[in-house]
């Protein structure tokens, strides 16, 4: 604590009253007189209130940053009920350290202090909506896919404010804990004897604490919090950095990458197949109680009117390498047999020739390919990756309707462009697509309404739906909103897909149909699995014979214990049960 210190020199003669008060760093020095070399003499303290918060803020500042946890389960009070190690160290170290070292020691440590702090905010965020923690090499980029985000969903004004806010709190809090940090090694410095029996009894108890397990609220007395956070980042970044050889060692041997064109899917020869991904449709849209009502109801009718129209289903579940976003990893690790769980092994895959699953068929130069993808929005290299003769993005559909927050255009509108720009088109070959379906992306508002198929036109009827569709605002801001909001989604897109497949599907139509992730953990829930159905449908019932030994459940609706496969063992089982002969390429 600060106190207002008068100091005396002794002479033979001393004064009534004292005659000099020397400065902060004399005092904590140590000093003496300038006569007899004799200690300086400290009159009774007076409590300077105003001195005396700035310190006790500064002190529950710190404190406050070397306990945060880095995830919002565990932002609990009994986690800032615990002794930090960190804070014993450091006052240690001060105490010992003259004045202008123990101030770059002490500024260093609470910038550093403040970065650490930050970037257990981003842990939070990312582990809230990604299910996994901020990585320092390769999640910089997520953060504009994250402004994007926002500004399709709240509003350039909004987006710009809460850049340039989040900006300035990030540097604020940086400058104030380094701040805080120095004032407290100040003032452990200026009152010595005090801070050092403190630091001391402190850490006495710290190391008793932590021999005999010693717990508060069910939470270790003795804390170690900042100290094993940097750990974990230190680990996060030498993991990464060694996983980017031994990845592109793996990417490089491929069971089927030596195939010859004639040995690759034989027995889908003349079909023409469509590889479509439901944006976010996980596990919990069909188990959750809340959401799961609409969502089975929705599968076990569409079941019932595509057994109607001729058609039969399989359906399965998949471990998907993402979770919450990052949809582009759960493409990849579907199409290309390897498992694709961040940004640098996306960017590995991507730059090599590594046979995706729609590329096979092209190799096979009996198949045209093509790819909708109306959530693209600028150059997309990926296209000669996966082996798509053309791709249409977002502007190549002749969309003429408002966007749904981040979803470009209705699902059902896309689906009606593909028929229309390829799949109705007669050809000499079939055709190989794959369609990226988005209306279910977050945040879930407003979502599209089903229209008469020969009422779409441009899209501009949406126009009228969208204005009176939800306020995206509302919506992220209610976890109960968020998920019935979800799972009216996803009836959408089902419902938008399987109707195409009626309206528009063939005796010789294969699709296949899956979810890239899970949804966010707001609305898929703590803990919740990183599965997503999968879904064959065919009116050929040899088509489904070939997976017959996969044991998947009739219908769409996967059961509960219907076989659950990594996302990137689909590949290569896939091209097993349709024909194609295994010729390993090896590094």
């Amino acid at each position: 604590m600060p106190v207002s210190t008068r100091v005396t020199e002794e002479e033979s003669t001393p004064p009534e009253k004292p005659t000099n008060t020397p400065s902060p760093a004399a005092a904590d020095e140590g000093g003496t007189d300038g006569a007899g070399g004799n200690p300086k003499e400290v009159d009774a303290p007076r409590l300077d209130l105003g001195a005396w918060a700035l310190t006790a803020l500064s002190a529950t500042l710190v404190l406050a940053a070397l306990l945060l946890p880095n995830s919002l389960a565990a932002l609990r009070p009994n986690r800032f009920t615990r002794i930090p190690a960190e804070a014993i160290v450091g006052a240690a170290l001060v105490l010992v350290l003259p004045r202008r070292p123990r101030v770059v020691v002490a500024a260093t440590a609470g910038t550093a202090l403040g970065v650490l702090t930050l970037l257990n905010v981003l842990d939070m965020g990312f582990r809230e909506y990604l299910g996994r923690g901020f990585n320092l090499v390769l999640d910089w980029s997520l953060l504009d896919d994250a402004q994007s985000y926002l500004k399709d969903s709240m509003g350039e004004a909004t987006t710009v404010a809460a850049t340039i806010g989040v900006v300035l709190l990030a540097v604020l809090l940086v400058v104030v804990t380094a701040l805080a940090t120095v004032r407290l090694a100040n003032v452990l410095a200026a009152n010595r004897h005090q801070a050092t029996t403190a630091t001391l009894i402190t850490g006495t108890v710290w190391v008793t604490c932590s021999a005999l397990g010693l717990q508060l609220a069910g939470v270790p007395v003795a804390s170690d919090r900042a100290a094993s956070a940097v750990v974990v980042q230190a680990d996060r970044v030498r993991d990464t950095l060694r996983d980017e050889a031994a990845f592109a060692k793996e990417a490089r041997a491929d069971t089927f990458g030596a195939t010859p064109p004639g040995q690759l899917l034989t027995d889908l020869r003349g079909k023409d197949v469509v590889f479509a991904f439901i944006e976010s449709y996980g596990r919990s849209a069909i188990e959750d109680p809340v959401m799961s009502p609409g969502v089975t109801r929705t599968l076990d009718t569409r079941t019932e009117a595509l057994r109607k129209a001729g058609y039969s289903a399989r359906s399965g579940w998949l471990t998907s390498a993402t979770y919450g976003g990052s949809s582009w990893l759960g493409h990849s690790t579907f199409l290309s047999g390897l498992w694709i769980d961040n940004q640098q092994r996306y960017r590995t895959v991507t730059s090599g020739d590594h046979l995706t699953l729609t590329k096979a068929f092209k190799k096979t130069g009996a198949w045209d390919t093509v790819g909708i993808m109306p959530g693209v929005q600028k150059r997309w290299p990926e296209a000669e990756f996966y082996g798509l003769d053309k791709v249409y993005n977002a502007f190549q559909l002749g969309y003429e309707g408002p966007k749904f927050s981040w979803s470009t255009m209705p699902d059902q509108y896309a689906l009606e462009a593909f028929e229309r720009l390829e799949h109705g088109k007669k050809r000499d070959r079939p055709l190989m697509s794959e369609v990226i379906l988005t209306s279910s992306h977050q945040p879930w508002a407003p979502i599209p309404k089903l229209v008469d198929w020969e009422d779409l036109g441009d899209g501009s009827l949406f126009d009228a739906v969208e204005k009176a569709g939800r306020n995206p605002r509302d919506v992220i801001t209610s976890k109960t909103a968020s998920r019935e909001e979800y799972g009216k989604s996803i009836e959408y897109s089902v419902t938008s897909l399987t109707q195409w497949l009626e309206r528009y599907g063939t005796d010789d139509t294969v699709l296949v149909f899956l979810g890239d992730h899970q949804p966010i953990a707001r609305v898929s829930g703590e803990k919740a699995s990183r599965d997503v159905p999968v879904s064959i449908v065919a009116k050929d019932p040899k088509v489904l014979d070939r997976i017959a030994a996969w044991n998947w459940t009739e219908g769409l609706r996967p059961a509960a214990d219907a076989p659950v496969w990594k996302m990137n063992a689909f590949r290569d089982r896939f091209l097993k049960a349709y024909g194609s002969t295994p010729h390993p390429t090896k590094d």
